[in-house]
């Protein structure tokens, strides 16, 4: 894979090329040779989109509601990228569920682009790649980018991490507002949505999910969390919800909190980064082979783990 073919690539995808955007995050997804010259090209280029991180249980309408939110916001003009973190298959490594097939209809628009991503064994709800895949829509021209999490409960909090605005989506059934403080929800969420509030017991749960909000201290940015109800299957309340967010995204510019979550965002990308670098180029074939010929002694106990770290720390 050539230079050209890469830079070729990269400039397409600052056009807006959706075939370009698809190869892009192909490359990137798969870790290919060339992703990471493409990732270089593109980065100087991003940083303008807001994006958005969207989790809850499952079954409390995330797809419904990201697929209304597309809708309004194409009404609008605005561009938007859609990354729908799915479970892995076992089989084939790929993406179980596929948002892409249920959101079909918004993924045609003209300025909307949908693609599914398999989490391939991350506990957090997201993919491995997924900030990367951010870049590459960021760069491409989206005003709005919309991480849709798996849903997975007390693992789902690395999206605070990776989106501006968080928004946490809840039914009234199960006892959510419970579930909510239990799984840390409480803590990452930028706007709580009681999604289905055409159901019984949506005004209670809404009441003391606000009650909760009210005894929690306020954010390091002085942002007040609110609770907004939505039917997404009627698209009722998805106007509120969209001007909610624009109102999130002000004030994190306002408030310079923005600059502050994107730092701390880049800190642990480069982290990141470096543990990959580190443990690629720690591990070759040489000490491959010597942690192959000491598993058995380590098994039988006649040396132990953190000796024969030490001692391969020492052969480096």
């Amino acid at each position: 894979m050539n230079d050209n073919y890469i830079s070729g690539i990269a400039e397409r995808v600052l056009n807006s090329d959706k075939r370009s955007i698809a190869k892009a995050l192909t490359l990137i997804e798969n870790e290919s040779k060339g992703s990471e010259q493409l990732l270089k090209f593109l980065y100087s280029h991003t940083g303008k989109a807001h994006r958005i991180g969207i989790t809850g249980p499952p079954g409390a309408g995330k797809s419904t509601v990201t697929n209304c939110l597309v809708k309004l916001m194409n009404e609008q003009g605005l561009k938007v990228g859609v990354i729908a973190v799915d479970p892995t298959s076992p089989f084939t490594g790929g993406a179980l569920l596929g948002d892409r097939i249920r959101m079909q209809e918004v993924g045609l628009l003209e300025n909307v682009f949908i693609r599914s991503m398999a989490t391939r064994g991350s506990l957090g709800g997201l993919c491995k790649n997924v900030v990367e895949a951010c870049d590459v829509l960021d760069a491409s021209g989206k005003d709005f980018i919309i991480i849709e999490t798996v849903g997975v409960g007390q693992s789902e909090l690395d999206i605070a991490q990776t989106a501006d605005t968080t928004i946490v989506i809840l039914v009234p059934e199960s006892g959510d507002s419970v579930q909510a403080m239990k799984a840390g929800l409480m803590e990452i969420a930028d706007i709580f949505v009681l999604n289905k509030s055409d159901r019984d017991g949506a005004d209670a749960v809404a009441a003391t999910l606000k009650n909760i909000i009210h005894l929690k201290p306020p954010s390091e940015d002085g942002w007040i969390i609110d609770v907004l109800k939505t039917t997404g299957s009627q698209n009722r309340g998805i106007a509120e919800l969209l001007s909610k967010i624009n109102e999130h995204k002000d004030h994190l510019a306002q408030s310079g909190y923005l600059k502050t979550k994107r730092t701390q965002q880049l800190r642990k990308k480069i982290g990141e980064l470096l543990t990959n670098r580190l443990t690629v180029s720690f591990w070759d074939e040489k000490k491959r082979n010597y942690l192959e010929s000491n598993l058995e002694s380590i098994y039988e106990k006649k040396n132990d783990p953190y000796t024969f770290v030490d001692g391969l720390l020492k052969k480096s």
